[in-house]
């Protein structure tokens, strides 16, 4: 859990840099990194995602971006994919290496102004970050495509935090189904390996009774 502390002070020190570099007057700050620095997830993330906002040369900010990760960091890896751009990032003394990953085409999407803190940093950071309910149509979005623990997990975070979960009949039947196959090791070992103490014993005791009970609800208004 060390080393997760570790990465949550970097990912601050590095959304500073961006905001003191100037990049972050073009970026979006989403994700699940996003929704602990900003609304206390209780999911440790080990990158930074972000969306584009208003790039008139999208080429020219990258090779800018990622001239100055080179002055100051150690860049591990770089790639230029068709939908993203992806920089690895290294720094003593932390342990972990940082991604940075950046959707070229952000749409119309809502965001406002919020503050990304830690509490083990002493510093804090203006940025655009996704409203709750953009969060919860992103996250319905990504455990539909690739069926990861921990989307379900933000989305049931995100109806605690008072969002109202999809209404389409059919798309709950998928979720459900989704969160229905996750196994024990998904539980214990790739959630709770992001988890505190105290969170990881909730959800290996009570899994997604929570999340499953709200869509039960909503499907039986059919």
């Amino acid at each position: 859990m060390n080393d997760l502390i570790q990465q949550e002070i970097f990912e601050i020190e590095v959304l500073a840099w961006l905001k003191n570099e100037g990049f972050l007057r073009n970026l979006i700050f989403g994700g699940g990194t996003m929704l602990r620095l900003c609304y206390s997830l209780k999911r440790y993330s080990v990158d930074l995602d972000f969306w584009t906002y208003r790039i008139k040369e999208i080429d020219r900010f990258f090779i800018n971006l990622k001239d100055s990760l080179k002055i100051d960091y150690d860049l591990t890896d770089e790639q230029n994919k068709f939908y993203t751009q992806l920089f690895e990032i290294k720094k003593v003394p932390y342990p972990r290496k940082l991604k940075i990953e950046i959707r070229k085409n952000a749409g119309k999407k809502d965001f406002q102004e919020k503050i990304a803190y830690s509490p083990y940093s002493n510093q804090q950071v203006l940025v655009k970050a996704f409203t709750l309910e953009q969060m919860m149509k992103n996250k319905i979005e990504a455990l539909l495509d690739r069926k990861e623990i921990r989307d379900a997990f933000d989305i049931e975070f995100l109806i605690r935090k008072g969002v109202d979960i999809s209404e389409n009949y059919e798309e709950l039947k998928k979720i459900r189904e989704i969160i229905k196959g996750f196994k024990k090791r998904d539980y214990y070992v790739t959630l709770g390996s992001l988890l505190d103490d105290d969170t990881r014993e909730y959800y290996k005791k009570n899994k997604f009774t929570y999340l499953l009970s709200v869509i039960g609800e909503r499907l039986s208004y059919k």
